[in-house]
This record gives structure tokens, C-alpha cells and sequence, in this order.
């Protein structure tokens, strides 16, 4: 079997390419993310949203292991609250070599999935001894990664905006939650024994549908 180096080449991507929209800044987010982007002819990326620690999704996601799902979380260093800070003031923490527990609970989850080992070599650089180093904060690294994200979905890299959003949004989806109340079913490794399991995270459906993922993205945006 050769490589898919990208799942998206040809693509019927954007349903609706007169719209715009702003999303928030968010850590391997739920497939309904891409599917929200991808309908849109530009997309901006908001990496100065206000830091809220109730929003969790900005440095969690989750995945399913063999007993269900499982939720990653890159520690972070709280900025000073005295300078109303962004997510930008965050920094990442290398509390309890967090990257080494996230890659290895990867590879436990989705190491005998069909296109495991195709990707996730593109993804270990965001899961080594010097993510911290190499990204300020947890809104650099969660900007490289959508934007090798978007690369493995054959997506258009959106715009990243640090400042203010001037721009005439068709869809605000910044304070927009991204759970789908009857998201499709799709083919996940342990069905047969856990069930299907709404909204992972994206690295769920990569691993386990490969080029097939923008297919799903688009039918999964047209309900």
C-alpha cells in the first residue's frame, strides 16, 4: 500500500465559498470542527481569544483506548492575571513529560488502526522532550498542529490572527462549542466491543479512515 500523504486531494470543499468564518484556537480538536472549516470559503483562526480555563479544549481533546475514551491534556503555565492574558500568554508546562504519556496512549489506541503508521509520523514533533521549547505558548502549538491538520486533510490552511478580528464574519463560531448531537457513525477500530463513540478527536478518524476522512468531514457538514 503506498503512502496518502494527504487525505484531501479532490476535495468538493467549500459547500458555501462566499462565507466566512472565525474559529477558536483549539488542541486536536472533534472531527465537527473540520467539518464546520471546511464549509467555509476562509476561515480565520483567533489565537487572542481571552484565557478562560473553562475551555478546556484549548489544550485537552479526547481519544478512545481500549476501555473508551480517554482525554489528553498538555499542562500549562497560567499567565499573569493582571494583564487580562490571551491564550497566548499560556505557557506549556513539561509537568510529568506529558508528551511521552500522549504518544505512547496514540500508539496503545491506534497503533493497529489501518493508517496509524502513515500519519503519525508527521505528528510525533508535536509530542517530544522540546515542545515547549520550540513553542512559546499553547497557542503556537496549537497552531502548528491545525495547520498540519488541515495539510493531512488536504483543508486550506486558515488565517491566524493574533489581534483583533476585522472582518465581516458570516459565522462568529469563537465561543461556539464543537460537540455533534447526531454525528454519523464511522468505521472506528473497537466498534464491535465499545460501540460507536461521538466526537474524538480528529486523530481518531485520520488513524482510522485515512483519505477516506474529507469524504466523511463533508457528508457529516450536510447534516
Amino acid at each position: 500500500m503506498s503512502e496518502p500523504t494527504t487525505c484531501g486531494k479532490g476535495s468538493p470543499f467549500p459547500l458555501y465559498p462566499d462565507s466566512v468564518a472565525v474559529m477558536p484556537l483549539l488542541y486536536f480538536p472533534a472531527a465537527s470542527y473540520y467539518a464546520v472549516a471546511a464549509c467555509h470559503g476562509r476561515v480565520v483562526v483567533d489565537c487572542g481569544l481571552p484565557y478562560d480555563k473553562r475551555r478546556k479544549e484549548t489544550h485537552r481533546c479526547d481519544i478512545a483506548d481500549t476501555r473508551g475514551i480517554l482525554s489528553l491534556t498538555v499542562p500549562i503555565v497560567k499567565p499573569d492575571f493582571n494583564s487580562r492574558p490571551t491564550w497566548s500568554d499560556a505557557g506549556i508546562s513539561t509537568h510529568g513529560q506529558w508528551w511521552d504519556k500522549h504518544l505512547t496512549a496514540l500508539e496503545s489506541a491506534y497503533g493497529r488502526t489501518p493508517y496509524f503508521e502513515f500519519y503519525i509520523d508527521r505528528l510525533k514533533p508535536f509530542f517530544s522532550h522540546d515542545t515547549a521549547d520550540r513553542y512559546r505558548n499553547i497557542a503556537a502549538l496549537d497552531k502548528a498542529i491545525n495547520s498540519e491538520v488541515c495539510g493531512i486533510l488536504g483543508l486550506p490552511a486558515p488565517e491566524y490572527i493574533d489581534g483583533p478580528v476585522e472582518t465581516d464574519a458570516t459565522a462568529d463560531l469563537r465561543k461556539a462549542g464543537f460537540t455533534a448531537t447526531n454525528q454519523p457513525p464511522y468505521y472506528q477500530i473497537r466498534q464491535s466491543t465499545l460501540g460507536f463513540i461521538p466526537n474524538l478527536s480528529i486523530l481518531d478518524l485520520i488513524f482510522n479512515l485515512g483519505p477516506e476522512s474529507p469524504l466523511y468531514l463533508k457528508r457529516m457538514s450536510q447534516q
